[in-house]
């Protein structure tokens, strides 16, 4: 009989201890191999993986006024694990977040974990909800810190700023899509941050569970060439003209020769950056950047500095305008005026067709076309605006017999009104061709400058004797004896040149009657602090009157001189003809410095 108890105890004590060992083995089994994946499964099951957002850098003026810059505001998402009563917090939330309370009812119930509802719920707003549904105690919505940008100054300046979008509707993260927003997004966008937290079962966070962490990068923040000063005055005058002219579109661009900075740009239509949703794309359109037009006799500059400089012509040559009528290449060539015998000066401040047309037939096709192309024409200028086409500038083996004689004076080529400005920058700068920027400098939230843009010169298209003789003729016309007397602003000396041009029609030709009109100048003509450009598109005037003298340059006129008063740029009554530094107590029949 003991012998059989000690068999059956023994049998016993091995079945315990099997079933002990089997335990343990399982314990060990689930806390050590199985460790990482059930810890994963509880932090899926019980915390969340709560987005960090970056602060957005500020887009700042030249002179450091706020263009673009975030408000606070809260991100409103559902925990659906957390909903203790669906009916009563739509009805309660509906109306505070804008949304259906029968749709708002649908996500409550059947939402997973963590779904944003609104990105950008105003702080107002979402206390009182918050309060509103402590007192009720209903729980599953939150509230989390979040920003929204907006733009001070509404229109102004929105084709340069641009704004921002979602990747798509369900995305709640935001990318610049247009303007310095978008050219500019990796510098100003940051980079995200995250935290896993923990709830109990009403909902609020146990601190002390709180897991991996990761801070924000904030983004830096980006300063302008813009002077909001110049900014405020060019867009008031645009807006004028385009109530009064009523065009399809109107430009304006104000630009440092010296530097290439742009101190201002407006376009006209234009919209509100903080009402994206109500902009039509014609409003939304940069078209300084993204509007081709023939430039009309603006581009004359070209033919007279390409002829000069390559000594086809001098000073003193004398060029035979065929009294008004030049019969080439089958077709008539006129001018405005009958002229007899012409020096390049006078075709200038007279805009004689035919003086620049046989300019640029005693050049030839190849150097006419090499000093295009170095004035900037037919390619993209660079600047720091997303879109910028480049033009239309055909190479001379793809001209037709009048080519030669009609792209002198800016027909049978496309510019944009940026490449524009910046060719008559050319003459205002001493003959070099500046790269046009729009970004001054980046810096950090401190203010501690990252990085500053330095002016670039691209190239000297004509030496400083050559651009000094054509700032003088564009002086003379800026005058009484010019076509751009009404761009004249008192004590200051200024130079331009006004462009006439028909418009294009998208089907083939010009359109009957609609012109496109402009002028671009600079002063004071001895010292150049701006160079501006007025572009005034299908004006609804009689086309009698529909002249970049009559149109641009009165408009030219006002923004310069409450440009000067801005700048506080000292009168300087003129006295004679300007000379550039360039040119002083220098033979004027020499052009070579």
């Amino acid at each position: 009989m003991r012998e059989k108890a000690r068999i059956r105890a023994a049998i016993v004590c091995v079945l315990m201890a099997s079933i002990f060992t089997g335990y343990s083995a399982r314990l060990i089994y689930l806390q050590v191999s199985k460790h990482e994946e059930y810890t994963a499964l509880a932090a899926q099951k019980h915390s969340i993986r709560l987005a960090v957002p970056a602060r957005r850098g500020l887009i700042f003026d030249r002179n450091g006024e706020i263009l673009a810059t975030n408000i606070p505001v809260r991100k409103v998402v559902i925990d659906g694990s957390h909903v203790n009563n669906p009916d009563a917090l739509a009805s309660l939330a509906a109306s505070s977040l804008d949304l259906p309370e029968s749709a708002l009812r649908q996500e409550l119930k059947t939402s997973s974990k963590y779904k944003v509802l609104r990105p950008d719920l105003a702080e107002d707003k979402a206390i009182a909800l918050q309060k509103a549904m402590e007192e009720k105690s209903l729980r599953g919505i939150y509230f989390h810190q979040n920003t929204t940008r907006t733009y001070p100054n509404g229109p102004m300046l929105s084709h340069v700023l641009g704004f921002l979008s979602r990747k798509d509707p369900d995305d709640e993260h935001v990318v610049g899509v247009d303007g310095v927003e978008r050219s500019m997004e990796e510098t100003l966008c940051g980079e995200e941050g995250f935290r896993h937290i923990e709830r109990d079962r009403t909902g609020r966070e146990i601190v002390i569970y709180r897991g991996q962490e990761q801070a924000a990068r904030n983004g830096q923040n980006v300063q302008l060439t813009i002077d909001m000063g110049l900014q405020a005055i060019l867009e008031a005058e645009m807006e004028s003209a385009f109530k009064e002219l009523k065009p399809e579109n109107a430009i304006g661009l104000i630009i440092q020769p010296k530097t290439g900075e742009i101190l201002a740009l407006a376009n006209r239509p234009t919209f509100d950056l903080n009402l994206i949703n109500a902009a039509k794309p014609e409003q939304m359109k940069n078209r300084a950047i993204l509007d081709m037009v023939e430039p009309g006799s603006t581009f004359k500059i070209v033919v007279a500095s390409a002829a000069l400089n390559e000594r086809t012509v001098t000073e003193k040559s004398l060029i035979y305008c065929e009294n008004g009528s030049f019969s080439y290449g089958g077709r008539i060539l006129r001018d405005h005026h009958g002229y007899g015998q012409m020096n390049v000066h006078d075709i200038l401040m007279k805009s004689s067709n035919i003086g620049s047309a046989k300019m640029a037939l005693m050049m030839g096709d190849e150097k006419f076309y090499e000093y295009v192309r170095r004035f900037g024409f037919g390619e993209r200028s660079g600047v720091q605006l997303p879109g910028e086409i480049p033009g239309l500038v055909h190479p001379p083996a793809r001209w037709d017999k009048l080519t030669i004689t009609r792209m002198p004076m800016g027909h049978s080529v496309a510019v944009t009104p940026l490449q524009m400005a910046m060719a008559m920058a050319v003459v205002a700068n001493g003959g070099k061709l500046m790269r046009p920027h729009i970004i001054q400098s980046i810096k950090d939230a401190d203010g501690n400058v990252v990085r500053q843009s330095e002016p670039e010169v691209v190239r000297e298209v004509v030496p400083p004797g050559v651009a000094g003789f054509v700032n003088r003729a564009l002086t003379e016309v800026v005058s009484a004896h010019g076509t751009a007397a009404l761009a004249s602003v008192a004590g200051f000396t200024v130079a331009g040149k006004t462009g006439t041009a028909q418009k294009v029609n998208p089907k083939g030709g010009y359109s009957e009657g609609k012109y496109v009109v402009s002028f671009v100048g600079y002063m004071p003509a001895e010292d150049p602090e701006f160079v501006c450009l007025i572009l005034i598109d299908d004006a609804k005037i009689s086309p009698s009157l529909n002249y970049g003298g009559l149109v641009a340059a009165p408009i030219f006129s006002r923004v310069a001189e409450k440009a000067a008063r801005y700048l506080d740029l000292t009168p300087a009554p003129r006295a004679g003809p300007i000379l550039p530094i360039a040119m002083r107590d220098t033979d004027t029949t020499e052009f070579r410095q």
